[in-house]
């Protein structure tokens, strides 16, 4: 009986997880599925490449099967798939690579076999020379595709009867291939072509807001008076760590500048607004690289400040410091908005803040011009203090930079 019991409780529990389990794997479709349909997000684009990659497929294979009644007809939508890349500019090179590969391949079993014969040891020599000819850097991530056509290849020529037959059905292989590819290179071209703008300002974004934490965090130890080695070594730290981010967002902007190239949506507005050029990107993405490193530069000095000089700091410097570094995030902190580096509100709202962070330079400025006790001694390698005043100064220009391409005409006409 007290079996019995637990064996009821222990299943209306378990039916009870699994109904919840079922529930939350329902939620988290629908949740996947509401955000698929905003723009610019990763849903949406995860969405539109399966369904480009369906189409290509759908119609390469109408084209093999149907048209062309090819025995081998998945050779294109095989093809098709793959030319459905990132951009459209991938499309087309990639393609140029892989169809280069496969004619090679062929090329290479059809010459051995002519010439020795469809026996082991030509397969065992197409085998070497196509893995070889596969490392040929020119053909990228394709090289293996060379052996894989010279198989394929291999395997047709075997199974039929006659020289003109072999060669009708290789030949057959490189058309389907090329058919293929073609077919994904258009559907990339004309079906939500993609422009990757959108992916570059969020990579900048997830930057400016490491960068925007990092400058808060030392703002609050500066004002707080809390430089103790433990505390800079951990900025110190931290400031090292914004080296992936930089990587990232380089990549991203070449990705970016890589979408434009074939793309016809570069010459159409979305939605009433005109996308930034991809040179902004590169500009203000090696704008923000500079001010990564003027922050690494300031947590370094910190960081460096010897045991014995912490005990008598120049401490209305170090304030001034901490207030200019605060500027500083509250000017990363427009940027890291969405559409902050779109629209000519977030422009104004960023020159404002770049405004604070000239007065707050030109406050530690005269601290330092002051002449008497309180100027800190700039000339002192082991002290921030120099070091402090020269990349506030190079942080100051980087801001101005990026505010006047924010302040530039692309904006005023989107604004």
């Amino acid at each position: 009986m007290r079996g019995d019991f637990l064996k009821r409780v222990v299943g209306a529990r378990g039916s009870g997880e699994r109904a919840r389990s079922g529930t939350d794997r329902y939620t988290r479709v629908r949740v996947w599925l509401t955000r698929s349909a905003a723009s610019g997000n990763y849903e949406r684009h995860t969405l539109a490449l399966v369904a480009k990659g369906a189409l290509a497929a759908t119609l390469a294979w109408l084209v093999a099967h149907h048209l062309m009644a090819a025995p081998s007809p998945a050779f294109a939508p095989f093809s098709a798939v793959l030319m459905v890349q990132v951009t459209v500019y991938q499309s087309v090179v990639q393609s140029l690579r892989f169809v280069g590969a496969i004619v090679l391949g062929v090329a290479l079993q059809a010459v051995s076999a002519l010439t020795a014969g469809p026996d082991l040891l030509t397969f065992v020599l197409v085998a070497l020379v196509a893995l070889g000819v596969g490392q040929w850097r020119a053909l990228g991530q394709y090289g293996t595709q060379v052996a894989t056509a010279a198989f394929f290849a291999f395997a047709t020529y075997v199974s039929a009867s006659g020289t003109v037959e072999r060669l009708s059905q290789l030949g057959q292989i490189v058309l389907l291939v090329l058919v293929g590819s073609a077919i994904g290179v258009a559907v990339n071209l004309l079906v939500f072509p993609p422009l990757r703008f959108r992916s570059a300002e969020s990579a900048l974004r997830t930057l400016v807001g490491s960068l925007r934490h990092l400058c808060a965090d030392m703002s609050r130890g500066l004002l707080e008076g809390r430089t103790d080695e433990s505390t800079t070594a951990w900025w110190r730290q931290r400031a090292n760590a914004l080296e992936p981010a930089v990587r990232q967002a380089r990549l991203a902007v070449g990705t970016a500048r890589e979408s434009v190239y074939y793309n016809p949506r570069r010459f159409l507005g979305r939605r009433g607004r005109s996308e930034p050029r991809p040179q902004f990107y590169e500009v203000l993405a090696d704008s923000l690289e500079r001010a990564v490193r003027q922050v690494e530069s300031l947590a370094r000095a910190l960081d460096r400040w010897q045991k014995d000089d912490r005990a008598d700091p120049h401490w209305e410097f170090l304030v001034r410091c901490g207030e200019l570094v605060q500027a500083v995030a509250s000017a990363l902190r427009v940027l890291e908005e969405p559409d902050g580096l779109r629209t000519r509100a977030h422009a104004e709202r960023f020159h404002e803040a770049v405004e604070g962070v000239r007065r707050h330079e030109s406050a530690l400025e005269g601290v330092c011009a002051d002449g008497g006790d309180r100027t800190p001694p700039l000339g002192d390698p082991t002290r921030p203090y120099g070091v402090f005043l020269i990349e506030t100064q190079r942080l100051l220009d980087e801001f101005e930079y990026v505010d006047e391409l924010l302040g530039g005409t692309r904006l005023r006409a989107s604004g």
